[in-house]
């Protein structure tokens, strides 16, 4: 018989007045129910915020700014402008006067002297004061395309314009005086990275929208359910360890997730990709979510593990407090 039913005097009770347990087991079944779901939607929210936060022009620009720094960075566009620009030098003219056996190993050693010139002004573009305006002027336009090629029907590859730097190194080779009219043979356009190939637009468009619509609704859905999982536990000690725990277990499973699907995500470049640039820009991407993450994980483990402290652990800190003030009066 329960402590807290009541009892007539003659010790019975009756039906009408033991309290309701179906009541009482939906409640807590409803309460572990909105704990558990608060739990997985607490990580995935912030995951669609932060997803969220790239889609908006200005924070993809400020995530890939110190990118323009990055020495992998540096080297791939180097390498792409550079091959950009040799497509078009032709040496038949300077070969007519070599004879035709000769030609092969003469062609090859000017090919390597003329990249190497070329390189060099590249990079002495890509590594100067005004290439990080460029390289955020130039992500600012390939991000607005991509708004554009997402919020549309189409199937347009969006790719990253690299002319204004190959302004800067026609610009540059100008000022060489080199005495193979190489500015003449420099692109004034063409040279592009492909950021998102036609094929996979409409895959990337439904994420797209996902996560717009994600970072919305999971956040507040998260809180409230974590909310009225704790009001409507029993034991609410007992439900915070509990969340407290499911929010710790959740981040690190989405960290396990993040991951994988980066590593798959990188595996899938094409080999004409520098490996090491791509690493950057995932890294940029993706650290301040990572970050998150795993501060979620670090709060629920504190959480859990101050509430299965509780009590025991407040009055072992007030005794020591108190033995503290009488031994220092």
């Amino acid at each position: 018989m329960s402590a807290s039913a009541p009892v007539r005097p003659g010790g019975r009770v009756t039906a009408g007045e033991r309290p309701p347990r179906g009541r009482g087991l939906g409640r807590a079944v409803a309460g572990g129910v909105l704990l558990v779901v608060g739990a997985l939607l607490l990580p995935l929210g912030l995951a669609a915020t932060r997803a969220r936060a790239v889609t908006e022009t200005d924070s993809y620009v400020a995530a890939v700014a110190p990118l323009a720094g990055n020495a992998a960075v540096q080297k791939a566009v180097v390498d792409d402008v550079t091959d950009g620009v040799m497509a078009h030098v032709r040496l038949d003219g300077l070969l007519r006067a070599v004879a035709p056996a000769e030609r092969p190993a003469v062609r090859t050693r000017f090919t390597r002297g003329i990249r190497d010139f070329v390189a060099k002004q590249v990079r002495q573009v890509v590594t100067g004061r005004g290439f990080p305006a460029m390289w955020n002027g130039v992500h600012r336009t390939a991000h607005r395309t991509l708004d554009g090629t997402l919020a549309a029907s189409g199937r347009s590859p969006v790719t990253l314009d690299l002319t204004p730097v190959l302004e800067r190194v026609r610009h540059q080779l100008s000022q060489g005086g080199t005495g193979l009219d190489l500015v003449r043979r420099v692109p004034r356009s063409g040279v592009e990275i492909v950021l998102l190939r036609a094929p996979d637009v409409p895959r990337i468009r439904a994420v797209y929208d996902a996560v717009r619509d994600g970072a919305l609704l999971l956040p507040p859905a998260a809180t409230l359910s974590l909310c009225g999982g704790l009001l409507l536990a029993r034991r609410r000690r007992r439900a915070l360890i509990c969340a407290g725990a499911g929010c710790a277990a959740a981040a690190a499973l989405l960290a396990a997730v993040l991951a994988l699907a980066r590593g798959r995500a990188l595996d899938a470049l094409p080999p004409m990709v520098s490996r090491p640039a791509a690493d950057a820009y995932a890294d940029a991407l993706t650290g301040p979510l990572r970050a998150g993450v795993w501060l979620v994980f670090a709060a629920g483990t504190v959480t859990a593990a101050l509430a299965a402290a509780g009590p025991p652990a407040l009055r072992a800190w007030r005794a020591w407090r108190t033995g503290t003030a009488g031994r220092h009066p």
